[in-house]
Protein backbone atom coordinates (compact mmCIF):
# COMPACT_ATOMS: atom_id res chain seq x y z
CA UNK A 1 0.00 0.00 0.00
CA UNK A 2 1.31 3.83 -0.69
CA UNK A 3 0.10 6.79 1.36
CA UNK A 4 0.15 10.41 -0.38
CA UNK A 5 0.36 12.79 1.69
CA UNK A 6 -0.30 16.75 0.69
CA UNK A 7 0.25 20.02 2.63
CA UNK A 8 0.70 23.93 1.20
CA UNK A 9 -3.03 24.63 0.60
CA UNK A 10 -4.62 27.44 2.27
CA UNK A 11 -6.05 31.08 1.43
CA UNK A 12 -4.51 33.71 -1.64
CA UNK A 13 -4.97 36.88 -2.68
CA UNK A 14 -5.23 36.87 -6.91
CA UNK A 15 -1.56 37.21 -8.02
CA UNK A 16 -0.40 35.67 -5.27
CA UNK A 17 1.32 32.01 -4.61
CA UNK A 18 1.37 28.75 -3.02
CA UNK A 19 3.82 25.65 -3.35
CA UNK A 20 1.88 22.15 -2.78
CA UNK A 21 3.57 19.18 -1.46
CA UNK A 22 3.23 15.45 -1.87
CA UNK A 23 5.24 12.98 0.22
CA UNK A 24 4.57 9.08 -1.41
CA UNK A 25 5.59 6.32 1.52
CA UNK A 26 4.90 2.59 1.90
CA UNK A 27 5.55 0.16 -0.26
CA UNK A 28 7.19 1.62 -3.12
CA UNK A 29 9.97 -0.18 -5.71
CA UNK A 30 9.46 2.81 -8.36
CA UNK A 31 7.28 5.61 -8.80
CA UNK A 32 7.17 6.12 -12.82
CA UNK A 33 4.78 9.38 -12.49
CA UNK A 34 3.44 12.14 -10.05
CA UNK A 35 0.76 14.63 -10.89
CA UNK A 36 -1.52 17.54 -9.48
CA UNK A 37 -5.64 16.99 -10.39
CA UNK A 38 -7.71 19.64 -9.37
CA UNK A 39 -11.68 19.47 -8.64
CA UNK A 40 -13.41 23.01 -8.49
CA UNK A 41 -17.31 22.61 -7.44
CA UNK A 42 -19.56 21.39 -9.95
CA UNK A 43 -16.70 20.40 -12.24
CA UNK A 44 -14.84 17.12 -13.40
CA UNK A 45 -11.49 16.56 -11.93
CA UNK A 46 -9.03 17.84 -14.69
CA UNK A 47 -5.30 17.65 -14.97
CA UNK A 48 -3.02 20.54 -13.77
CA UNK A 49 0.29 19.40 -14.02
CA UNK A 50 2.19 16.07 -14.64
CA UNK A 51 5.75 14.93 -14.31
CA UNK A 52 7.11 11.31 -15.02
CA UNK A 53 10.08 9.22 -14.02
CA UNK A 54 11.95 10.60 -17.21
CA UNK A 55 11.23 14.39 -15.66
CA UNK A 56 9.01 15.07 -18.59
CA UNK A 57 6.18 17.75 -17.67
CA UNK A 58 2.37 18.21 -18.73
CA UNK A 59 0.83 21.24 -18.17
CA UNK A 60 -2.85 22.31 -18.72
CA UNK A 61 -3.01 25.01 -20.91
CA UNK A 62 -4.89 27.30 -18.20
CA UNK A 63 -1.89 27.06 -15.64
CA UNK A 64 1.07 26.98 -18.36
CA UNK A 65 3.35 29.97 -17.54
CA UNK A 66 2.16 30.44 -13.96
CA UNK A 67 2.65 26.78 -12.08
CA UNK A 68 5.59 24.67 -11.93
CA UNK A 69 5.46 21.24 -11.14
CA UNK A 70 9.29 19.23 -9.99
CA UNK A 71 9.86 16.00 -7.84
CA UNK A 72 12.20 14.82 -5.50
CA UNK A 73 13.41 11.43 -6.37
CA UNK A 74 15.37 10.69 -3.38
CA UNK A 75 12.22 11.61 -1.00
CA UNK A 76 9.54 10.48 -3.13
CA UNK A 77 7.91 14.04 -3.03
CA UNK A 78 6.15 15.78 -5.85
CA UNK A 79 5.99 20.00 -5.77
CA UNK A 80 3.28 22.55 -7.38
CA UNK A 81 4.70 26.01 -7.07
CA UNK A 82 1.60 28.12 -8.50
CA UNK A 83 2.50 31.88 -9.14
CA UNK A 84 -0.05 34.31 -10.36
CA UNK A 85 -3.07 32.48 -9.10
CA UNK A 86 -6.26 33.90 -10.12
CA UNK A 87 -9.90 33.03 -8.79
CA UNK A 88 -10.46 29.98 -10.90
CA UNK A 89 -7.12 28.26 -9.76
CA UNK A 90 -9.78 27.83 -6.93
CA UNK A 91 -9.84 24.20 -6.56
CA UNK A 92 -9.47 20.96 -4.13
CA UNK A 93 -5.86 20.27 -5.51
CA UNK A 94 -5.28 15.72 -5.49
CA UNK A 95 -1.83 14.56 -5.86
CA UNK A 96 -1.83 11.34 -7.83
CA UNK A 97 1.20 8.90 -8.19
CA UNK A 98 1.63 5.79 -10.50
CA UNK A 99 3.57 3.44 -8.51
CA UNK A 100 4.68 -0.07 -8.57
CA UNK A 101 5.58 -2.19 -5.42
CA UNK A 102 8.10 -4.69 -6.72
CA UNK A 103 10.76 -4.96 -9.68
CA UNK A 104 8.01 -6.99 -11.83
CA UNK A 105 4.79 -5.86 -10.39
CA UNK A 106 2.37 -3.65 -12.42
CA UNK A 107 1.71 -0.15 -11.67
CA UNK A 108 -1.20 0.90 -9.82
CA UNK A 109 -3.06 4.43 -9.29
CA UNK A 110 -2.96 6.15 -5.75
CA UNK A 111 -4.40 9.57 -4.77
CA UNK A 112 -4.09 11.91 -1.68
CA UNK A 113 -6.86 13.04 0.22
CA UNK A 114 -6.84 16.94 -1.61
CA UNK A 115 -6.18 20.12 -0.31
CA UNK A 116 -8.18 23.00 -0.86
CA UNK A 117 -6.59 26.19 -2.50
CA UNK A 118 -8.74 29.72 -2.24
CA UNK A 119 -7.94 32.46 -4.24
CA UNK A 120 -9.74 35.35 -3.31
CA UNK A 121 -9.65 38.81 -2.20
Amino acid sequence: QVQLVESGGGLVQPGGSLRLSCAASGNIFMIYAMGWYRQAPGKQRELAAHINSAVRTNYADSVKGRFTISRDNAKNTVYLQMNSLKPEDTAVYYCHALVSATVTGRPYDYWGQGTQVTVSS
